[in-house]
């Protein structure tokens, strides 16, 4: 089967659906779309996801799935990258909720207003600094005596989490604060199909 994603390549949410289909090896085509230009906005991309976000992964011509951590789970249920133990997956499903609830508000928000709006001034950004930290330093605490999320090896928990990670100085964060962190991103990159994400 190959599927269609509609993402924005600069978008960490898209870049972590990239990242599984290339470790996956599962055929695809990419189809670049402006958010800033009002691109997720118009009734044919509405039509695909009512919310208007990428990404969006197009599995047939009528059939649709949104949310960047359920097609990561789709992709990957059935792969190394989704573990057969039952702890172990509902592991990596508590990681993949934190990071949509607690990590990608703060750290991904903060890059999108430095990077995207260029507003290096805007007043959110001590607030979001401040939670992002806390992210972090949760993770830090984490990896302090393991390598990766859940389990021994990579799963698709540490693709949705390296996405924003690993560009949180985009949003003016500083990494070398969090050793375990830093080690455990060199660890990812060290991973075939794991990428950087473009730079705005």
């Amino acid at each position: 089967m190959s599927y269609t994603v509609h993402g924005t390549s600069t978008s960490g949410n898209c870049h972590k659906v990239r990242m599984a289909l290339d470790i996956l090896r599962l055929p695809c085509e990419w189809r670049e779309v402006d958010i800033l230009q009002g691109e997720t906005r118009t009734p044919e991309f509405l039509a695909m996801n009512p919310n208007g976000k990428v990404p969006v992964l197009a599995i047939d011509g009528t059939t649709f799935l949104a949310e960047s951590n359920a097609i990561l789970w789709f992709l990957a249920e059935g792969t190394p990258l989704v573990p057969s133990d039952r702890l172990a997956r509902a592991q990596v499903l508590q990681w993949l909720f934190f990071e949509q609830y607690s990590h990608e508000p703060a750290i991904a928000v903060a890059r999108f207003i430095r990077c995207f709006l260029k507003k290096p001034d805007d007043p959110r950004l001590p607030e979001l600094a401040r939670r992002g930290d806390r992210a972090l330093a949760v993770m830090e605490r984490h990896l302090s005596d393991r390598s990766y999320f859940a389990g021994d090896t990579l799963t698709i928990a540490d693709l949705a989490l390296f996405a924003y990670t690993h560009k949180a100085a985009d949003g003016g964060f500083v990494l070398e604060n969090y050793p375990a962190v830093s080690a455990w991103l060199a660890r990812c990159r060290g991973a075939p199909g794991v990428t950087e994400m473009p730079t705005p």
